[in-house]
């Protein structure tokens, strides 16, 4: 049955790999009118989500940013099936990191970095973009899935342009393993902690959150500098990122204060153009009593 999955996967993606992008944003556009108006996926928890983060904004505003997540959402939606078979060039062309040279002082010290982020705008093809324009040995972590082709095909697309992916569960092995090796370790870090107890909680968009601990902690095992990067979109199919140093000491930190500076900056992208983040997550399902 794997097997069977493998295929049916591999015959979608090639629906996709010689189309073009203004095809690409037509199928996203349709997906948008039923994920939308037809099967109203997530609706709830998008609204109520957005609600409870804006409390300030009329309804009319928040039924506005609702709509502009969700074409936001089919548009990375059809952009991660075509990353499969995104050409070099293109990459190199829609997914630019404006400051380069912000790390060139940390690689000339042979010193690894970390960099995080959150789920906003296209952080897939960013995976693609980071073995292109890092001289760090770019470094990612992921839940593998369960279907081990699909897996390790998906690595193989990733490592065709330097990324590295690692399992979450090797997280502190591959730290260690690559100790010597100049690497940027790239951390998605604003998902809910399957682990509430080692959980840090800091105020973000209203509510006080849970979010997860690692990348403070390995920033500080480690004392390698976090930056942040900046995800935008320049318009449908286009990104930038711009890297900025959250923390350049990570030992000289008190307990949560890397988690919270982080958890900040994300809100002020976040409050910014709040249509580009995941508001259909139920990011939201646990609270500390």
């Amino acid at each position: 049955m794997n097997r069977f999955y493998y295929y049916l996967f591999l015959f979608f993606l090639l629906l996709f790999k010689n189309t073009s992008f203004w095809f690409l944003y037509r199928v996203s556009d349709l997906f948008y009118f039923f994920l939308f108006y037809v099967l109203k996926y997530r609706r709830k928890v998008v609204t109520t989500n957005l609600r409870e983060s804006f409390p300030d904004k009329p309804d009319g505003e928040i039924r506005q940013i609702a709509r502009g997540y969700y074409k936001h959402l089919c548009d990375i939606s059809v952009e991660g099936v075509k990353a499969f078979s995104l050409r070099r060039k293109d990459i190199q062309k829609r997914y630019k990191l404006l400051n380069p040279e912000i790390l060139d002082p940390t690689y000339q010290r042979k010193q690894s970095v970390m960099a995080v982020l959150g789920h906003y705008n296209n952080w897939e093809w960013g995976s693609l973009a980071a073995g292109i324009f890092f001289r760090h040995k770019p470094v990612g972590f992921y839940k593998p899935l369960h279907n081990q082709f699909i897996d390790n095909y998906i690595q193989k697309t990733r490592a065709k342009e330097g990324m590295v992916l690692e399992s979450v569960s090797h997280t502190s092995q591959t730290f260690r393993r690559l100790k010597k090796s100049p690497s940027i370790y790239i951390m998605v870090a604003d998902q809910s902690p399957m682990n509430l107890k080692l959980a840090y909680w800091v105020p973000f968009l209203n509510r006080e959150t849970a979010v997860l601990h690692g990348t403070e902690k390995h920033a500080i095992l480690n004392n390698y500098p976090v930056y942040f990067a900046d995800v935008q979109k320049v318009k449908r199919g286009f990104y930038t990122v711009t890297l900025e140093l959250l923390v350049a000491n990570p030992k000289e930190a008190v307990p949560g204060e890397i988690t919270q500076l982080f958890m900040q900056r994300l809100e002020q992208q976040i409050r910014a153009k709040p249509e580009y983040w995941l508001w259909s997550h139920r990011r939201w399902k646990h609270s500390r009593t």
